[in-house]
């Protein structure tokens, strides 16, 4: 059966089977609620709450709940079910060695064809990012820029890469929720995201890893406090009173 793009919640796509599952389902519903906050981190999951949100029985909600534990984004508490998962400021780095390994390879793609479309696509991206910045709202800010990245790794064409990312860009906003200090981005846009797109273009692959790894460093040294740089924060993030109903296509 072919696979084709299904939306998620979260910017960009999680390429699935061409007719979801309940669990299929039920599982972006709850990816795109933590991405929101709408499940806040640290905060346990309601089983016949969530089930009734959803308009689900119990059991496809435990089965996408546990597909979720296999991801990282829920935690199994003994004896107390499940909870959203915390990234404390000791996993950051070990997240961002991940991203690097994902996007760096992409990087190595995308300067090695040069598609013309996929520059142009990281040029439209590079500039939503630009607009939120003017606006100054942390969360549209932070939306944009992982799309920058999420479009950055489609581009390569590797459906593989593309789900590895999906997962990173869910912990990545895990990470940034789970921060002391609350849900903050950098105030103003870094010249790392067009020098990598404009030594992309180039076929220069050397120097667009080094705009990637700058922008890596940056993130890591802001998030666990080794840089104090401008941010704009967000306040309490707005929860969705209730999650999505699921069209239940099977049991």
């Amino acid at each position: 059966m072919p696979l084709t793009p299904a939306p998620t919640g979260l910017p960009g796509s999680v390429l699935r089977m061409a007719r979801p599952s309940t669990v299929d389902l039920i599982a972006a519903e709850l990816r795109s609620a933590i991405f929101s906050g709408a499940l806040s981190v640290g905060s346990q999951l309601g089983e016949v709450d969530i089930a009734a949100q959803l308009g689900v029985s119990r059991g496809p909600l435990r089965e996408a709940a546990q597909r979720l534990v296999q991801e990282g984004v829920l935690t199994a508490l003994p004896g107390r079910g499940l909870r959203v998962s915390v990234i404390p400021v000791e996993g950051i780095a070990d997240l961002y060695r991940a991203r690097r390994a994902v996007e760096r390879e992409a990087v190595r793609i995308l300067a090695q064809t040069r598609s013309a479309s996929a520059i142009s696509d990281l040029e439209s991206a590079l500039a939503d990012l630009e607009r939120a910045s003017e606006k100054a709202e942390a969360m549209a800010i932070g939306d944009a820029d992982i799309v920058f990245h999420q479009r950055l790794v489609d581009a390569a064409a590797s459906p593989r890469l593309s789900r590895a990312m999906v997962s990173l860009a869910l912990e990545t906003r895990i990470a940034s929720f789970s921060a002391e200090e609350g849900y903050t981005v950098p105030a103003s846009v870094s010249p790392t995201y067009a020098a990598l797109i404009e030594a992309v273009a180039r076929g220069d692959e050397a120097t667009a890893l080094r705009a990637l790894d700058e922008q890596f460093d940056d993130a890591v040294a802001r998030l666990t406090g080794r840089r104090d740089i401008e941010t704009v924060e967000t306040g309490a993030v707005p929860v969705r009173p209730v999650l999505g109903r699921i069209d239940v296509v099977d049991g």
